[in-house]
């Protein structure tokens, strides 16, 4: 249960840093937006983990004498491209993300780590309502909040909050590497 609230604060720190830019770019924060924004990006996360796990069942059999190492690997590949990015996020972005095609664009965006993170829980031979329903409901607490966080101080800890995600994930990758070994 602790492995997959932490693989969940670390999925959802990316849709913390995008709300909070988010927030930063909006001139008067409604609650409903907040509530629209934090449930499409928590329902994203939650249906690609899904979609990740299914797709992980239909090849179990082939990689299943890698599992470990193919999760392992896929971990660490997320983590790091999330610690790359926060090296070169910039400042601002360069767009008002009102519109619903824009909501739903970085709500996809955001989750596509999560059918990586899925891909390995079914590797791994895990159940998977539990971690969907956990995933979801952190990556709504955290773009909620991160919409308010950053309608107060605009793009100040994005790039932290990315890289420390990131940072979660590669750690959680090697933990399940050690108890393999």
């Amino acid at each position: 249960m602790i492995n997959f609230l932490l693989i969940s604060i670390g999925l959802s720190m990316d849709t913390f840093a995008v709300s909070v830019a988010t927030g930063a770019t909006i001139k008067k924060l409604h609650i409903h937006y907040a509530l629209r924004f934090a449930l499409f990006l928590g329902f994203f996360q939650a249906l690609m983990l899904l979609v990740g796990w299914l797709t992980g069942l239909t090849v179990a059999g082939y990689v299943q004498n890698y599992s470990h190492w193919i999760a392992f690997g896929l971990l660490t590949l997320v983590g790091g491209k999330m610690i790359y990015e926060s090296t070169i996020l910039k400042d601002k972005p360069n767009c008002q993300p009102t519109s619903f095609l824009i909501v739903l664009g970085l709500a996809f965006a955001t989750s596509i780590d999560a059918l990586s993170v899925g891909i390995s829980f079914s590797l791994l031979h895990y159940r998977i309502l539990i971690p969907v329903l956990i995933l979801g409901l952190v990556t709504f607490s955290a773009s909620f909040i991160g919409m308010y966080v950053g309608d107060k101080f605009g793009s100040l800890f994005e790039k932290k909050l990315a890289f420390l995600g990131g940072s979660i994930l590669i750690a959680i990758g090697i933990v399940n590497i050690i108890k393999y070994l």
